[in-house]
C-alpha cells in the first residue's frame, strides 16, 4: 500500500514538473542507453524471502522499438548471508550459515511521456514494466542437516511496474531514479 501511494505521489510530482517544462521535444531517441544503478530490495517480488533491505546492483541497455518506447534487457545482482540457529538430538544446537546469490534477468519495456508532458530536453519521464526470472544459488554449511528450504520462499518468476525520471547533465550522461514494485534504483545513464 505504501509503495502504491509513493508511486502515485511521484506521478503527480512528475505532472507538476512537466507543466513548467519547455516545449522542445520533437524527435528524441531514448534507446542506445546503458543504465547502471544501485538500489535496495528485500520485501517484494523475487526479494520477498530475504526479510530485510539489502543493496542490489542493476544494469540494462535500452533499444528504441517505436516512438517513445524502448525495450531493455537487464540483469541485477544481490547476495546475502544469514545465520540460522538449529539442532536436534543427533546434532548440536549452533548457528549454521546460509548463503544466497540471486541474479534476476529479464526485459523491461518503457514508455516515455516527454512529448505528452512537453518536457524540456533535460528531462525524461516514463512508466515501465519488467518481466523476468531470478537465477538463485543457495548453500548451507556442510554439517547442517535441518530444513534446507527455510529461506526458499521467493518465486523465480516476476513482473514489476516502474515509474521513473532521468535528468540529462548533457547529451551523453544523465542520472535516473526508477521507483519499482521490485527494486527501486538510482544510477547513471550513458547515451
Amino acid at each position: 500500500m505504501k509503495k502504491s501511494i509513493f508511486i502515485l505521489l511521484f506521478l503527480i510530482t512528475m505532472l507538476s514538473i512537466s507543466s513548467f517544462a519547455q516545449r522542445n521535444r520533437n524527435s528524441e531517441k531514448y534507446g542506445k542507453t546503458l543504465n547502471l544503478g544501485v538500489g535496495v530490495g528485500g520485501y517484494s517480488g523475487y526479494y520477498g524471502y530475504v526479510g530485510h533491505t539489502l543493496p542490489v546492483f542493476n544494469i540494462n541497455y535500452e533499444f528504441d522499438v517505436a516512438s517513445s518506447f524502448t525495450l531493455a534487457p537487464f540483469a541485477s545482482f544481490y547476495t546475502f548471508t544469514e545465520s540460522y540457529y538449529w539442532g536436534n538430538n543427533n546434532y548440536p544446537n549452533k548457528y549454521y550459515t546460509y548463503r544466497q546469490t540471486v541474479i534476476p534477468v529479464g526485459i523491461k519495456g518503457s514508455y516515455y511521456f516527454d512529448k505528452i508532458f512537453e518536457a524540456s530536453s533535460s528531462w525524461d519521464f516514463y512508466l515501465a514494466g519488467s518481466l523476468g526470472f531470478a537465477i538463485v544459488n543457495s548453500s548451507w554449511d556442510e554439517d547442517y542437516y535441518g530444513d534446507k528450504d527455510f529461506y526458499n520462499k521467493g518465486n523465480p518468476l516476476f513482473l514489476d511496474i516502474h515509474a521513473g525520471v532521468e535528468y540529462h547533465f548533457n547529451n551523453k550522461v544523465g542520472m535516473f531514479l526508477d521507483l519499482s514494485s521490485g527494486v527501486s534504483t538510482i544510477g547513471l545513464a550513458f547515451h
